[in-house]
């Protein structure tokens, strides 16, 4: 079996790519230093692959640390990168934290990657990189704006530190570009652990519904969309995972004409902050308490995927629909009720 290093593997969409990868036949070690998720997701984790999941508690910033690992796992084939700060709110109020996270543990694992000569890198991208696009739906080749948030700059230069080191070694990368990853793995057994108040918007909606929130806010309702609130494409997180493990089948099978490649990981369709409450409240039976402000510093107006080249070329298809997604959230947010994660 081929031996992937997934790092941030604790966390949300991480614990969902390797439950996937085991799945289709890797062995998977993760590295997580935990100071943003919880080891007990990888327990979820073995239920559903019935393997048990070595997880390295590492700080990627550190370079001799992160070092050590790749020393103990010569045999590492590929890299998927997600460990980062993600909360854009947070980014716009501390962008030296992001900043130093964000590209000093890339910067470390791409060292690694070269001397340990890793062959395949898959890069944990996003939609932020496209900024206040001009046009929806965004294709791969959409011309990218400044982005809105210090979490999105950091995406940005990520990519572009990536492109700028494969120039000089025989990495090959893919940089997935995600819209919004909701819902939770259909077992139940994994999901999105939170911590603190939530900073997305299904995490909100389920945690307000089941009664951890009073209240929830909309932020925006003057926005030039169909009933004034921000639109985004919202894409379940196994669906996201896939693409992971599709996207290193193609690296592996050579099927890559370039030494990178992008693609956006996203339904195509773009669904109001509203649209996603309304689909809650259908799937829940449970009117939910919100209330509407103003705008927040960070968010675009509206963006989601043109996803055809990644039908195209990497064979992946979204098989959840927005009330899949909700349904799932739900689900989740009900069987972690009252249980608490510490940091």
């Amino acid at each position: 079996m081929k031996k992937i290093l997934v790092t941030g593997g604790c966390g949300y969409i991480g614990a969902h790519t390797i439950a996937d990868l085991i799945e289709n036949g890797f062995e998977v070690i993760s590295v997580d230093n935990n100071s943003r998720s919880h080891i007990k997701i990888l327990e979820g984790v073995q239920k559903i692959t019935g393997k048990k999941i070595k997880n390295y508690i590492v700080d990627l910033c550190i370079l001799d640390d992160t070092h050590a690992i790749f020393q103990e796992n010569p045999d590492i084939t590929g890299i998927i990168h997600f460990a980062a700060y993600k909360a854009v709110g947070e980014s716009v109020k501390k962008p030296l934290l992001y900043f130093n996270n964000n590209l000093n543990s890339l910067i470390n694992i791409l060292k690694c990657a070269k001397n340990f000569n890793v062959p395949h890198f898959v890069f944990s991208s996003s939609c932020t990189v496209y900024g206040n696009p001009e046009e929806v739906p965004v294709t791969e080749n959409t011309a990218l704006k400044p982005a809105e948030s210090p979490y999105g700059v950091t995406k940005q230069m990520g990519e572009q530190i990536i492109m700028e080191t494969i120039k000089s070694n025989t990495l090959n990368a893919i940089l997935l570009r995600y819209f919004n990853p909701v819902g939770a793995h259909i077992s139940n057994h994994i999901g999105e652990i939170p911590f603190g108040k939530p900073a997305n918007l299904v995490p909100a909606i389920t945690q307000t519904a089941i009664g951890k929130l009073p209240a929830m806010q909309v932020f925006g309702t003057d926005y030039p969309t169909k009933d004034g609130s921000c639109v985004r494409d919202y894409i379940h997180v196994s669906d996201i995972a896939h693409a992971h493990t599709l996207a290193l089948n193609f690296l592996i099978d050579k099927k890559n004409d370039s030494n990178c490649k992008i693609f956006n990981l996203g339904t195509g369709n773009g669904y109001t902050v509203l649209e996603v409450i309304k689909s809650f409240e259908k799937i829940s039976n449970t009117k939910l308490n919100y209330t509407l402000g103003a705008r927040r510093p960070g968010d675009v107006v509206a963006i989601y995927a043109n996803n055809d080249k990644a039908k195209i070329k990497l064979g992946w298809v979204p098989q959840y629909n927005l009330d899949d997604m909700m349904k799932t959230a739900w689900d989740w947010e009900q069987k972690i009720e009252g249980k608490t994660f510490t940091l």
